[in-house]
């Protein structure tokens, strides 16, 4: 089985989020399993600046408004990179900090048409094309429309799209829509059209043979009005066709056996020494004034969509019972300023580190006693299967990935691998901490706990697995 990957970035070449890790290591895992697999993404001058990919000798054009554009293509192992310096050669992905990119849609409507393109160039005849988010939306329809139609090439293919977030659609004004080549006709609220603007997630969840999203339960919640971002009335027609496949994370990256960034490896039988170690060293790098006082951390982008505000919020009072809080993210001004504030008033005790540091992550996620998640919807998550890969129970709002991920410790049983918590307001976030604190006062509890979330399998193996049966379905091969 031939499978093509679209996506607008992955692991470890570009990356702003959880669709990097998904898509790098989904297609790592699919090609494990036997499947013929070529990912296709933007050639990003991040790429430019770390990676020396092989330049085929293959060009190619596409046509966006009556202007034909070239490509070219890259090649580094079975990823395929899709070269145009006009549109890719920039220093972000998609926008700078004062905003997205004005030219995104011509950005994205070639990155779309070139896939095409170069699967013909490379004489890749899929029997899927998987695309991710909105940014690789058009696919499915250009395939619907156009491809499988009229170019042989592309008569059996099927399409399948991944929804990471539906707080991200690309959504712009319908002047875009001729430059997609698509027919004014499909400009209609059954099509493309988005309170009289164009759509590139609407497009792709039209024109897919398969809808996915990355867990079970975020694929219930986003077909209702609160989570459904206005598409929730589309994504109810897809019926049986909207799967929801909750994410893995990669052993290789994140084992606390083997993690060569952290102080000391330790592993579910014996964490005790290689945590208590890891914690000692954290706690010197974040120059905390209590180094034996409980850790709670957070790693992760620092936006209203992940709870910060409700960090926020309950800090004066959690730094106050005597625990040690630790940030690590970048994001949204307005919570970077007011972070960076709690911790000069609370030095010593808070401590946030603006950015990404790779070497310090890992440390975290191994040293910290308590990871905190409270999102107000998380499609999947990452950082709660890696803490409690870590044996760092989290602390999570009970929504989307977090709810199939995390199960709540009962003292009685000894079963559960951490706390979740409902309501979207600082003082339930408290409550729930106030009681993780609790259990984590009584020793033979909290190593029990400990083991228990150790012993969790986030491995791809069975996300692979589920989606090469997807694909089986789809084309019956």
């Amino acid at each position: 089985m031939n499978v093509i990957m679209a996506t607008p970035e992955a692991f470890p070449y570009a990356k702003t989020g959880g669709l990097a890790d998904m898509a790098g290591t989904l297609a790592k895992e699919l090609s494990k399993l036997k499947v013929q697999m070529l990912l296709f993404m933007p050639f990003y001058r991040t790429v430019k600046e770390r990676f020396t990919p092989e330049k085929l000798d293959r060009s190619f054009e596409v046509e966006i408004g009556g202007q034909r554009i070239s490509g070219e293509l890259y090649r580094d192992g079975n990823t395929i990179f899709i070269g145009c310096d006009r549109f890719y050669d920039r220093p972000e992905l998609y926008g700078t900090p004062s905003g997205d990119y004005p030219d995104n849609p011509q950005r994205f409507i070639f990155f779309s048409r070139a896939v095409f393109e170069a699967a013909r160039l490379l004489d890749f005849k899929p029997d899927i094309i998987h695309c991710h988010d909105w940014q690789a939306g058009l696919i499915p329809l250009f395939l619907k429309m156009f491809y499988r139609k009229n170019v042989p090439f592309f008569a059996g293919a099927k399409s399948v799209l991944t929804i990471h977030n539906m707080g991200y659609q690309g959504i712009f004004t319908a002047d875009v829509l001729p430059l997609t080549g698509l027919p004014a006709e499909l400009f209609n609220p059954e099509g493309v059209e988005f309170y009289g603007k164009i759509n590139f997630l609407k497009a792709g969840i039209t024109g897919a043979d398969m809808v996915t999203t990355v867990s079970p339960a975020y694929a219930a919640q986003i077909q209702t009005a609160e989570h459904g971002f206005g598409l929730d009335g589309v994504l109810l027609k897809c019926g049986g066709s909207l799967r929801g496949i909750i994410n893995g994370i990669d052993y290789g990256v994140w084992d606390p056996a083997r993690d060569g960034h952290i102080t000391k490896a330790f592993n579910g039988k014996n964490f005790m020494e290689g945590k208590s170690a890891c914690k000692k060293q954290l706690a010197s790098a974040c120059g905390f004034s209590d180094p034996e006082a409980p850790l709670v951390s957070f790693v992760g982008r620092l936006s209203y969509q992940k709870g910060v505000d409700l960090i926020c919020a309950a800090a004066y009072d959690i730094a106050s019972e005597g625990v040690n809080l630790l940030f690590l993210g970048k994001g949204d001004a307005v919570y970077q300023e007011e972070l960076t504030a709690l911790a000069e008033r609370h030095n010593g005790r808070i401590c946030v580190r603006i950015g990404y540091e790779e070497d310090l992550a890992h440390l975290i996620y191994a040293g910290s006693d308590i990871f905190l998640m409270p999102s107000r919807y998380e499609p999947c998550g990452l950082g709660q299967m890696i803490s409690l890969r870590y044996g760092t129970p989290p602390v999570a709002a009970d929504t989307g990935g977090l709810s199939d991920t995390v199960r709540n410790y009962l003292p009685m049983s000894g079963k559960g691998t951490g706390f979740l918590y409902e309501g979207d307001d600082p003082r339930s976030l408290k409550q729930s901490l106030w009681y993780a604190l609790s259990i984590y006062k009584r020793a033979d509890c909290w190593k029990r706990l400990v083991r228990n979330a150790m012993r969790e399998d986030f491995s791809w193996k069975k996300p692979a697995a589920l989606y090469k049966g997807l694909y089986h379905e789809l084309t019956g091969l």
